[in-house]
């Protein structure tokens, strides 16, 4: 299995303006639509609704200023570097834009459709996320508890410390025992293993800590239990196997596979029927193809039906990566969050508990991993838009994948903006020009305007 293809997003590559916005509805390859079409509306999870009348105009867009997206995705496509491209804007409830541009599979000139399939990689962390404060929330957990009181393998690990004259690492005691909130922030002392350098990173990769190694949740973990700490818990930032082991939580707390609890908690309730693990024999035909960048710089195909190395966690879920889905599966996920837990009659998480999770959770002394963003439990929060480098609102949330897939939820300009294309590794510069795209077509602020009640939930 090609360890690149699998491997999710390193920290150290990621850029500024990291806002890749994902996604389409309904979409038609090659046209975009501007509309006041609603989102998935916050009463009919999944029934066909008839779109209640509007335009960009009135959800405080500029219609000529949308329009420059298809332009952009365009000239990519046109280009040679991407092959398609599916976005979609929703604000107030109702999707403004949506536009699905190029071809899902080149070499057969494949168009790519509003019900294209993609592979999440890291966007699956924040579900991973969502899940597991579902049983905080019922009582199973503190986030202030030692991370040993559920998964006891952890008692005894110890804290890299250097190298002593041999070349052995030296181990000490940890300060403090790993804490729940710091799995969920990447806090704990782990690491990936893919692109770091450090001795724990090759001791990782020697282990064989690695998804495509790995049958189960609890082999992943129960191997990175007997690993050194990168670092002393709560005094870095380090992208690692977090979400996995926040993923083994939840099996161990509820007693079920970690799938199966996320559909039935999840994707169920909301509606989410095209969301799965990995890439299903059954629905391989709708996937858009994956591509990377050759040696000449044109695209080549990196993962397809016969040999897509993504197609491992189809039998073998992890919390960090695996999810597929639609466009339009994954903004109900955001149009919940976005409300604040709610969506569809139906709720999966408190108010309270969506704000805990789209706030800075890192602790004051430890140094962020990018400018004007810190690090709630599972998603990128902004804190300076100036600082982050591009458009943007403080408070503004959400993550991205390997694949160049991310969404961002904007609750003071009640926004939903997302972006699929299957691009291997991450490009981060096209991430944040499409946020810088869609957030400079807004010309009204959301309170300019008056905007209709959600209705009451049921």
């Amino acid at each position: 299995m090609n360890q690149r293809n699998i491997s999710p997003r390193p920290s150290a590559v990621r850029h500024r303006g990291r806002w890749l916005l994902a996604a389409a509805l309904g979409c038609v390859a090659g046209h975009g639509v501007l509309a006041g079409e609603p989102a998935p509306p916050a009463h009919a999870p999944s029934a066909a609704v008839t779109p209640p009348p509007g335009t960009a105009e009135s959800l405080g867009f500029a219609t000529d200023r949308l329009r420059r997206i298809d332009a952009w995705m365009d000239a990519h496509i046109d280009d040679g570097d991407k092959a398609g491209v599916l976005v979609l804007v929703a604000r107030h409830g109702r999707i403004a834009y949506q536009s699905a541009r190029g071809f899902a599979d080149l070499g057969a000139r494949r168009p790519l459709r509003g019900d294209a399939l993609w592979r999440l990689y890291s966007m699956t962390k924040p579900v991973t996320s969502v899940a597991l404060l579902t049983l905080y929330e019922q009582g199973k957990f503190q986030l202030t508890d030692p991370l040993e009181k559920y998964l006891p393998a952890f008692k005894d690990v110890k804290v890299y410390a250097g190298l002593d004259a041999e070349g052995r690492m030296l181990l000490v005691a940890p300060r403090r025992k790993i804490t729940v909130q710091d799995v969920f922030r990447h806090t704990a002392g782990f690491v990936y293993g893919y692109f770091g350098d450090t001795p724990v990173d090759k001791a990782y990769r020697e282990a064989g800590i690695d998804y495509a190694k790995s049958d189960s949740l609890r082999e992943l973990v129960d191997k990175m239990a007997g690993m050194p700490l990168a670092y002393q818990p709560g005094e870095r930032w380090v992208y690692s196997f977090s979400h996995d082991v926040l993923a083994r939580l939840v099996e161990v707390l509820s007693g079920l596979p970690f799938d199966e609890y996320c559909r039935r908690t999840i994707f169920e309730p909301l509606g989410m029927r095209d969301t799965v693990f990995g890439v299903p024999p059954a629905l391989a035909a709708r996937f858009a193809l994956n591509y990377s960048p050759g040696k000449d710089g044109a695209l080549v195909v990196s993962g397809d039906a016969q040999h897509d190395d993504y197609a491992h966690f189809t039998r073998h879920p992890f919390g960090g990566a695996g999810l597929s889905s639609t466009a339009g599966d994954y903004l109900k996920f955001a149009q919940m969050l976005l409300n604040r837990g709610t969506y569809g009659g139906v709720r999966i998480l408190g108010r309270k508990t969506v704000e805990l999770m789209t706030a800075d959770n890192l602790p004051g002394a430890t140094p962020s991993w990018g400018e004007g963003a810190r690090y709630g439990l599972g998603v990128e929060v902004v804190t300076d838009p100036a600082l982050n480098g591009n458009l943007g609102s403080r408070g503004q949330f959400g993550w991205g994948g390997f694949a160049t897939t991310s969404f961002v939820v904007d609750p003071r300009e009640d926004m939903v903006a997302l972006m699929f294309t299957q691009y291997t590794p991450e490009d981060m510069h096209f991430v944040a020009e499409f946020k810088t795209l869609v957030d400079q077509a807004l010309v009204e602020q959301a309170a300019d305007r008056p905007v209709t009640p959600r209705p009451a939930l049921r």
